[in-house]
């Protein structure tokens, strides 16, 4: 789950969202754009400074380097600020990352998000038409046809599956049978966490469903599935920060279980409206985006804190980003089979690592693996991740 880029409840117009922290851009400044084309974004503690506030229609490459001392982010959003196109995260002090997007006619926002916590630093960034662009060739762009089809279906089977099971979560929750809503919670959100990036792209409706109580922003209310997985599984007051839990009456608990399935069905809407549009770029990005959801939240085992069903919730993060990549490789082999080989390959010793702790249907508890355990899953995920941030330049390319 990303931490939320706006204030609880702040729907801002895009002036009101440009923060005094950003630093002008200019366009086609040579100062700020590299040898090949791309952007430089220089990321601080304070500044978020764009290398060129206006680019041509087409294939754009942010080059973000972290200049500060906390670990940022990098976005770039639609016009609204609030609708999330692409993202690069998790960039520590004094490291550099690429986000490669390709980018329609339009207005846009960009953001970095210092601690990736807050509004974040942002700035307008404007996409103009792009008359020397050449046409894509037929045979290409039936292949980018064919990965938006197969992975738009995808995610609306993944929502739909998890209006059904949220569903029977929620009546559980609500009729006080804490037993099999505990058995049940796991398996309903490993939709939520196959599709992640795209729930994320929905502004307010991921933060609603998935923040954990450690993101929430002063005055922000907690709502979702991670304040019923703590009434599920009460703490004890050494587990919560020497506090002694209270336990939600049922009238909370069926106020909360209500929502939680009426934003899902939001979600689940969203993604079947007429406007609903992904483009192969988004897929590629999302299959990365993914990855680093496994990397920020479920091998530190913040994300399931209660139940310790982080396992579960890393499975649907790596079927989901390996969906998403075999959508698009019929693309990549066409441009870079040495790199589709190498995906395929570092997918398949993820997956092996993770099938170690798996039992039936479900996964060992993550507090009952072992440093050594966690290590050799945190270190087949770092395999993975590097050739993975190659897959959106090599199928844009």
């Amino acid at each position: 789950m990303r931490k939320s880029l706006y204030s609880a409840g702040a729907l801002l117009s895009l002036s009101a969202l440009v923060l005094s922290g950003c630093t002008p851009n200019t366009a086609n400044n040579a100062s700020g754009t590299s040898a090949d084309g791309s952007i430089t974004v220089t990321a601080s503690d304070t500044e978020c400074k764009v290398g060129a506030s206006e680019v041509k229609a087409g294939k754009v490459t942010f080059k973000v380097t972290n200049n500060g001392t906390k670990v940022n982010e990098f976005y770039v959003l639609a016009k609204d600020g609030l609708r999330i196109i692409s993202e690069v995260e998790n960039i520590a002090p004094g490291l550099s990352r690429d986000l490669t997007v390709e980018l329609a006619e339009g207005e846009y926002t960009t953001a970095c998000k210092p601690g990736m916590v807050g509004d974040g630093i942002r700035g307008s960034f404007k996409v103009t038409a792009n008359p020397d662009a050449k046409p894509i060739a037929a045979d290409e762009q039936a292949l980018r046809d064919q990965a938006v089809t197969q992975y738009t279906a995808y995610v609306k089977d993944q929502t739909e599956q998890l209006v059904t099971k949220t569903e029977a979560f929620a009546q559980l929750v609500i009729d006080g049978k804490d037993e099999e809503a505990r058995k049940a919670y796991a398996p309903a959100r490993l939709h939520y966490e196959r599709i992640e990036p795209v729930a994320e792209s929905f502004g307010d409706l991921d933060p609603a469903l998935d923040a954990r109580e450690a993101d929430l922003e002063q005055g922000q209310e907690w709502t979702g599935w991670h304040k019923l997985e703590k009434d599920l599984w009460k703490p004890s007051a050494a587990e919560n920060d020497g506090k002694e839990y209270k336990a939600l009456t049922k009238e909370e608990r069926k106020k909360l279980a209500e929502k939680l399935v009426e934003d899902t069905k939001k979600l689940n809407e969203e993604v079947h409206a007429d406007n609903f549009k992904l483009d192969v770029s988004a897929i590629a990005n999302g299959s990365k985006s993914l990855l680093d959801e496994v990397v920020k939240t479920k091998i530190t085992g913040e994300e399931e804190a209660w139940s310790h069903t982080d396992l579960l919730d890393f499975q649907g993060n790596i079927e989901g980003a390996r969906v998403a990549f075999e959508d698009v490789r019929p693309l990549l082999e066409k441009k870079n089979p040495d790199l589709a080989k190498e995906l395929d390959k570092k997918f398949k010793a993820v997956e092996t690592e993770l099938a170690k702790y798996k039992s039936g249907e479900t996964y060992k508890f993550y507090n009952e693996l072992s440093k050594d355990q966690v290590r050799a899953l945190s270190d087949s995920v770092d395999a993975l991740s590097e050739p993975l941030s190659k897959l959106a330049d090599a199928v844009l390319s």
